[in-house]
């Protein structure tokens, strides 16, 4: 656990510190000098007596007792250091720059795992190895630059890379964006993003707890606990950001079933980051013009006015905003006119408002207080302002900073004159604002903000399902697939609706049942994986001698175990189903059936357990929801019974952790039900 000898160290100790600042141990030891660290700094290095002016320790049991070391020696000796601090000094945290450890060889593995033991055995606690530090305001323990002027209400940024970390702080600082804290917690030998995040949860305090968190993370090992603690940060009033890399490769496993197909480990991450209500980024760009977004007030409603005075990228603003779905309404009638009044010819206000090259300070801060005051279809502004060297334009950017601390409006400056107003955007940067270089990251990243959904209040209630019966069921059943007669019994168990059905290999069973249930129906075999592929489903069976006939081919398909008989339904197809993705729990997915799953992958997808609102949001989020709707004459679906389903399925694995794959494929459903037609369950104690 993150402990106050790291956050604020009374003593630190730099091991093999450095007079050569183009090292670690020197340019660390360096940053702690030019930060104006107030409490006790030492050095350790075997050769000399100074080290930049501070006392150096040749021999580390000569050291005073210290409350926070710095290693910047190579990986075979940390072992030694670490116990001496640990065991002998009273050294509590630990930050180790060092590579060479598990993210190595196994014998670097092994060290690493050693200097964990001899920490937690110390009640220590440990960022690294193999990170660039740690950045806080009582010191500057990184060996990177730049180090950026910290400020309490600036962003937290939590990195499993050091240098990612610092190219993220470089493209952040020039466009204003400040940092409160900075942690590379490099291997995660044992604290990771994960715990950094738990501590700044467990210890938030409104209105002096930074509310802006940045991560970056190349695993999550602990999703459970990201997922708890995001969630409370968000609900807290904080906002957090997230690049998630490594997607690529071990995202897509194959398995036999649709949701095995479509589960990866890349689909649990958006799954836990939406449940979270974390903005997923995709690159350092995007996740600094996020977290730019983030420093201002919060977008309220969909309805942005464009203030520019330069068409182009007004226009290129205009399509971004409107294809992430959000509305640049028109702007006219009196209110319309009497603002183009105070404009040059040829000016515009039908949104974008354009008032020309030539446009003024004062006519901006006229827009703005129309968009403010009189235009009641705008929730904010964005203004797009630069300079074609023509003419200084500090007084348009002080419009900018005066409107930004009076309007209840969010104003998004766009400043896109890098080097023609370079002098007005530092001085509106030394304001302490944080601006938008290019329109169209700024616009995609509106919509992307805007439509992340809010983590919910608490952990669901779920309905009433018969987990007794669900857990003899589990209990008495061997791993893999389970039989068609104990799927159906679960489904009954947890209340999804399903057709009705029969399993038999008796031909006279099977006659006698088919007249029962009632024709026309569907028969298909029990067994083989892929019915469709063996010839064992037939559609349309209309009389008892065609269940005959069917029954004597069917069951002799390899691999049959009996016939299953079902009613002939019709609806349009959907699909339901889960996945028990490791260390996530279930991956529950929702969307339209055939040519919709299986071709466009055209499914949304949440983690379990599941409430109601969370589940008709799934429903909503997919590409084909208007044919879900109803369309050109076309009746929609149920779609609360859908969701309900979709929560009953969540409340079922809730009561059935071992369930490692669920398909309901097809659910049929129509304007009044939305029945499960087929399902699949695998099972895995």
């Amino acid at each position: 656990m993150i402990n106050q000898q790291l956050l604020n160290p009374k003593s630190i100790v730099v091991v093999g510190g450095s007079d050569d600042i183009h090292k670690p141990g020197g340019k660390v030891l360096y940053n702690i000098i030019k930060g104006n660290y107030k409490g006790k700094l030492y050095v350790s290095n075997p050769k000399q007596d100074k080290v930049q002016g501070i006392k150096s320790y040749k021999n580390l049991n000569d050291l005073p007792e210290t409350e926070l070391a710095i290693l910047a020696i190579a990986a075979k000796f940390c072992v030694d250091a670490v116990k001496i601090l640990a065991e002998q000094k009273n050294t509590k945290a630990f930050i180790i720059l060092s590579a060479g450890f598990s993210e190595t060889n196994e014998e670097g593995a092994k060290i690493e795992k050693e200097i964990v033991e001899i920490i937690n055995k110390n009640n220590g606690v440990l960022i690294g190895p193999n990170g660039i530090g740690v950045l806080t305001p009582n010191y500057h323990g990184v060996f990177t630059s730049p180090v950026p002027k910290l400020d309490p209400q600036g962003v937290d940024f939590i990195s499993g890379s050091g240098a990612t970390a610092v190219f993220i702080a470089e493209l952040g600082i020039p466009a204003g964006l400040r940092f409160a804290s900075l942690y590379s917690v490099g291997n995660s030998a044992q604290t990771g993003v994960e715990e950094v995040l738990e501590y700044m949860d467990l210890t938030y305090e409104e209105g002096k707890s930074p509310k802006v968190k940045l991560l970056y993370l190349e695993q999550i090992n602990k999703p459970q606990k990201l997922l708890k603690h995001a969630s409370s940060l968000i609900r807290k009033g904080c906002k957090i950001a997230a690049i998630k890399a490594g997607s690529s490769s071990a995202g897509s496993r194959a398995a036999s079933s649709h949701t095995g197909a479509l589960a990866s480990s890349d689909v649990a991450v958006d799954a836990l980051f939406k449940k979270a209500g974390i903005v997923r980024c995709y690159g350092r760009q995007e996740l600094i013009t996020v977290a730019s977004v983030f420093m201002h007030p919060e977008l309220k409603g969909k309805n942005i006015a464009i203030i520019t005075h330069a068409g182009g990228p007004a226009v290129m603003l205009t399509d971004a905003l409107e294809k992430g779905g959000l509305n640049i309404p028109q702007i006219k009638g009196k209110t319309a006119d009497e603002l183009l009044e105070k404009l040059y010819p040829g000016s515009s206000v039908a949104n974008p408002i354009d008032f020309l090259a030539t446009g003024t300070a004062e006519q901006l801060a006229d827009i703005i207080d129309f968009c403010e005051n009189k235009f009641d279809n705008t929730d904010a502004m964005v203004v797009i302002f630069g300079t074609p060297g023509l003419s200084r334009v500090f007084d348009a950017y002080d419009v900018i900073d005066k409107k930004m601390k009076t309007c209840k409006k969010p104003i998004f400056p766009v400043l896109p004159s890098l080097s023609e107003a370079k002098d007005e955007i530092n001085e509106f940067i030394s304001k302490g604002r944080v601006f938008f270089p290019e329109e169209v990251l700024l616009g995609n990243a509106l919509s992307k903000i805007y439509f992340t959904p809010k983590p919910q209040n608490k952990e669901p209630e779920l309905p009433e399902i018969d987990k007794q019966k669900i857990r003899n069921i589990i209990e008495n059943a061997d791993n893999g697939y389970l039989s068609p007669e104990k799927v159906q019994n679960l489904l009954d168990a947890a209340g999804i609706n399903r057709a009705k059905e029969i399993v038999t290999d008796n031909l006279q069973t099977a006659v006698l049942e088919a007249e029962e249930i009632g024709f026309p129906l569907v028969m298909k075999v029990v067994g083989p994986i892929h019915k469709s592929d063996v010839g064992g489903v037939v559609l349309n069976v209309k009389t008892k001698e065609q269940v005959e006939k069917e029954f004597n081919r069917m069951i002799k398909i390899k691999d049959t175990t009996g016939i299953l008989l079902q009613p002939m339904l019709s609806g349009t197809e959907l699909f339901a189903g889960a996945k028990y993705e490791d260390k996530f729990g279930h991956l529950i997915l929702a969307g339209m059936g055939g040519i919709f799953i299986e071709v466009l992958k055209d499914v949304s997808s949440t983690l379990s357990p599941v409430r109601k609102k969370e589940a008709t949001e799934m429903i909503k989020s997919l590409k084909s929801y208007k044919l879900i709707e109803g369309t050109r004459g076309q009746k929609g679906i149920n779609q609360d019974k859908f969701a309900k389903i979709i929560v009953r399925l969540s409340a079922l694995l809730e009561a059935a952790p071992e369930i490692k794959e669920l398909d309901l494929n097809p659910l049929l459903g129509t304007e009044k039900d939305v029945i499960a037609v087929d399902a699949r369950i695998k099972i895995e104690k």
